[in-house]
């Protein structure tokens, strides 16, 4: 099996799975609505990939950790309904379509954007795994998604859009804004799999994850300098309107890509001695290194 048809299986199991969430008749059902409309507004999934794949690769079974992998994409896509309201960002286009609160309104994309961070919790601790299991991982996504996490960027990059950063603020920035999810989506797989969090295995996760979060928000911005919308599937260019201290501001393209280049191979690296079928994960970052969008 290819990379390409991999990755195609692994997003389709996501699809299914997420489809069975939020069906509910109930009285607030735009709500509800509001809520499928965002998490089923397509993507490439790359977080619960990550999920499901390390923990595949830690021995785990990745059906058992579907519900955790249904998690971290329910609270990215609370954080890019609220990313997306006037109050932040006020952008009116998300993956092609309308935002979330251009179509049902600011109150109600806030209510879904709430909701579908507890149903994320809510997902976890209903999964099919030992309580011990659950209770980390529930843990690890909690620290990933407050104020050490990615609420906490949120609020670096509020207060940074006033001044010029240093390029130590923005990977500060980016880090929490980014980088958290990203490595709780790895850390999680790997605790799905029964290994404890102060394992070998974790360390190796989470080194893995920061090395693709830097090379996959230093990849962001050079696409919002070298993208367009069509493509992008939202706004581009909006960066250096701003004056925005980005990575691509203080870098320059070229650079930009050399330092991609050098994290996607230490995230290959940071496998190396502790697992062995890396293939997928080693291609996922080359993939990530080089999207169009």
């Amino acid at each position: 099996m290819t990379f390409q048809e991999e990755l195609t299986l692994c997003q389709r199991k996501i699809e299914t799975s997420l489809e069975n969430y939020f069906t509910e008749n109930l009285p607030q059902q735009r709500l509800l609505e509001a809520m499928r409309y965002s998490l089923l507004a397509g993507g490439k999934r790359i977080r619960p990939v990550l999920t499901l794949k390390f923990c595949e690769i830690a021995g785990g079974d990745p059906q058992k950790a579907l519900p955790i992998a249904c998690a971290v994409e329910m609270l990215h896509t609370y954080s890019l309904i609220h990313d997306d309201l006037p109050c932040m960002d006020n952008d009116s286009l998300r993956r092609g379509r309308p935002t979330n609160h251009v179509v049902y309104g600011e109150c109600t994309a806030t209510l879904a954007g709430d909701a579908l961070q507890s149903a994320a919790f809510q997902a976890i601790l209903s999964a099919d795994l030992p309580s011990d299991v659950r209770t980390a991982a529930a843990l690890e996504l909690a620290q990933a998604a407050g104020y050490a996490g990615m609420c906490g960027g949120q609020q670096l990059d509020i207060e940074g859009e006033q001044r010029d950063l240093s390029l130590d603020e923005i990977s500060q920035m980016n880090a929490l804004k980014t980088g958290c999810l990203l490595r709780a989506a790895c850390v999680m797989g790997v605790l799905a799999a029964g290994f404890p969090a102060d394992s070998a295995e974790v360390r190796s996760a989470a080194a893995y994850a920061d090395a693709i979060g830097l090379a996959f928000q230093i990849r962001d911005d050079m696409l919002n300098v070298t993208s367009d919308a069509a493509t992008m599937g939202k706004p581009v260019g909006n960066d250096a309107e701003s004056h925005k201290s980005t990575y691509v501001s203080h870098l320059g393209l070229e650079q930009c890509q050399v330092v991609v280049n050098e994290q996607t191979a230490a995230a290959k690296r940071a496998l190396r001695g502790t697992f062995s079928e890396t293939a997928f994960l080693d291609d996922l970052a080359d993939y990530l290194a080089g999207r169009a969008n």
